[in-house]
């Protein structure tokens, strides 16, 4: 196991590109599985959630071939081998195997999803999806067994927006006998970029980024190469950390539209942030405002950026408060702050930031992996050395982090734990 360290002080300038989407990249490649020839994935994040996914599709008897940046899949071999436990525990995204499996085999066991503690996140949805398909489904010690004689498409309203249920029914009804139509289904680029794929592998869909979307089932999918868009979530990261430490830091790889919620907060803080075709240039202002930040379903603020904006809003002339409606376990990071020097109050679903406060180093544990970023922004801001444990998290979603802020000027490295430090968190 490593650790993560980082000496703060050190002002960010330069460019840095951002990968594909891993939102993306964990739906496409279970969906790669409906065709009945290779598929080819290119802009593929190097993350570990990646090689997992890869990993599982061998395991049901694809063939994979995964060098940088891009995966081939061979599906033509495939059986709807059980997949109860293993890999499956290690990511929340296994649960995309469902509807994949579903959709190619009318048939499925997967184990229930791992993948970060953000509190309760029902599938509920998704089995609600799975049902009104013609798919029977059933909890038994720990997994999800599925099982249909036939799905046909049916009319299917989400009570919750859910980018997974909604990509989940898509991945289930494209070979579904008939018309299927998804109603307040969640408009994130990540699910047009799914639809995307599932039409150039033949499949016939509708209204993706909309909240109607209408699936008309095919007999069969064939192969194609499909490119990622590029990531949201890292990209807005990286706006964040170059907000809170850059001189002027240029995002490359960039949908300005897709960050445009965060792109409007930081000029309300003050942050000079200009949107080029796919760039955007950031430079920190001198004195930040303080600002309140509520998340929502796309296009309002990211829920995964809110964590990382913490951090960024302990630098803040006064106080902000930060919402999170979409998940309510998402402030564990705040004690970690608190121990290097932030004043924050976690009250239920908000947490109440002031500033401006000088941040000390100390040793932190990323519980999560947008967690992992807010430490990273904080210690890139602090004075002295943080060192962050549990960096696996961080590793799931932010591929050559290292290289990337080293290449803007950060000083950051790894280190293996000692003994001492083992137990240490063992015992924690």
């Amino acid at each position: 196991m490593d650790k993560l360290l980082i000496e703060g002080g050190h002002p960010l300038q330069g460019r840095v590109s951002v990968d594909g989407a891993k939102n993306s990249a964990v739906a496409l490649i279970p969906a790669a599985m409906l065709a009945d020839s290779p598929v080819t994935i290119d802009n593929l994040p190097s993350i570990s959630d990646v090689d997992i996914l890869s990993a599982l599709l061998e395991e049901a008897g694809a063939e994979t071939h995964l060098e940088t940046g891009s995966l081939t899949v061979d599906p033509s071999s495939m059986i709807p081998m059980p997949l109860p436990n293993g890999r499956v525990k290690k990511l929340r995204a296994s649960y995309y195997m469902m509807g994949a499996m579903l959709g190619r085999f009318n048939k499925a066991v997967i184990g229930l999803p791992g993948g970060c503690n953000l509190g309760p996140r029902p599938i509920d949805q998704h089995i609600k999806g799975f049902e009104a398909l013609g798919a029977k489904v059933t909890n038994e010690q720990g997994a999800m067994y599925l099982q249909a004689d036939k799905l046909r498409g049916a009319r299917i309203y989400l009570d919750v927006v859910s980018v997974g249920a909604t990509i989940n029914i898509m991945l289930a009804a494209v070979r579904a006998e008939g018309k299927t139509v998804i109603e307040n289904a969640a408009k994130e680029p990540e699910i047009i970029d799914v639809a995307t794929l599932l039409t150039n592998m033949g499949a016939k869909i509708k209204g993706a980024g909309t909240n109607v979307i209408r699936i008309e089932g095919v007999d069969q999918l064939h192969g194609c190469r499909h490119s990622i868009i590029p990531d949201r979530i890292e990209a807005g990261t990286y706006m964040i950390f170059a907000a809170a430490a850059g001189r002027a830091v240029t995002i490359d790889n960039v949908i300005p539209l897709h960050v445009e919620s965060l792109s409007s907060k930081l000029r309300e803080m003050g942050v000079t942030v200009e949107a080029g075709d796919d760039s955007i240039y950031i430079e920190r202002a001198e004195h930040l405002t303080p600002i309140d930040i509520k998340t929502l379903v796309y296009p309002g603020f990211a829920t995964d950026l809110q964590q990382p904006m913490t951090s960024l809003l302990t630098q803040a002339d006064g106080a902000s408060m930060v919402t999170d409606t979409i998940y309510h376990a998402r402030f564990k990071h705040t004690d970690e702050l608190r121990r290097m020097g932030a004043d924050v109050k976690v009250d239920g679903r908000s947490a109440l930031i002031y500033g401006p406060t000088a941040l000390q180093g100390a040793r932190v544990r990323a519980t999560d992996l947008r967690a992992g970023a807010a430490l990273i922004a904080a210690g890139l801001l602090a004075e002295g050395v943080t060192e962050i444990t549990d960096v696996h998290h961080i590793d799931r979603g932010y591929a050559r982090l290292e290289q990337k802020l080293s290449g803007l000027g950060a000083v950051i490295w790894r280190e293996g734990l000692s003994e001492e430090e083992l137990q240490e968190i063992e015992n924690s």
